[in-house]
Formats: C-alpha cells, sequence, structure tokens
C-alpha cells in the first residue's frame, strides 16, 4: 500500500488514476505534476520510488484540493444566493442553472443541485 495525502492506494493503481482520486485534480493537472516529477503516464505507483511519494504528497500538500476546493464552490454558490441572481435563486430551487430545457429533463439537475444537512439531502 502506497500513502499519499492520507489516503492509501494499492501498488497496482495507476499514478495518474490515483492523482485524479482527489477532488479538484483533473486529466490535465495530473499530467503536468507527473510531468514535473518525470513519471511515466502509464507507472504504477509500487514502480515509483519513495522519494517522489514524498515529493508528491508535499506538492498536493500546497494545492487547493479535496475539502478546501469544495467549500470554495459552496461559498461561490452561497455568494450567488445572497446576491439574489438567477443562478443563486435557480441553485436554491433545485433547477438547471445554465439554460437546460427543463420541461422534461431535470432530474440530474434536482439530484445535483442538493446540500447535505444533518445527514439528509435537502434543496441547497
Amino acid at each position: 500500500m502506497v500513502h499519499i495525502l492520507g489516503v492509501n492506494f494499492h501498488e497496482l493503481k495507476l499514478v495518474k488514476k490515483a492523482l485524479e482520486s482527489f477532488y479538484g485534480l483533473g486529466p490535465q493537472l495530473s499530467q503536468r505534476i507527473m510531468a514535473k516529477y518525470t513519471i511515466h503516464p502509464r507507472a504504477r505507483l509500487g514502480t515509483v520510488p519513495p522519494k517522489t511519494i514524498t515529493a508528491l504528497t508535499a506538492e498536493l500538500s500546497t494545492m487547493t484540493i479535496e475539502n478546501d476546493a469544495r467549500r470554495i464552490v459552496q461559498d461561490n454558490i452561497k455568494r450567488l444566493r445572497d446576491m439574489g441572481t438567477i443562478r443563486g435563486r435557480r441553485h436554491a430551487m433545485g433547477l438547471p442553472v445554465r439554460g437546460q430545457r427543463t420541461r422534461s429533463q431535470i432530474r440530474t439537475a434536482r439530484k445535483l443541485n442538493q446540500l447535505e444537512r444533518g445527514g439528509t439531502y435537502s434543496k441547497i
């Protein structure tokens, strides 16, 4: 098991997929990080030296990922709601925000525009 930023990964997992499993890290950013530490795109975590794993952990600890990124997104949505913009109101009602069709296809938007409060999900 390889330990990166408080998460245990199996040694056979691809480094790219392990990096992308963190919230806020996408394919492009994970490729940049791997290029910075000269890690092959198809490399597995078990083949990466421990010194590089430590450097990866240090690099990830300086970035805004996981809870920090989630908090930023929630703060932005809260700011829109407080200003009273149309986007904020649609977030509050659980409707699609970016101009999607609402006559028949809003199931996904209602599911995604929810916030967890006290163990149950309710609208933002």
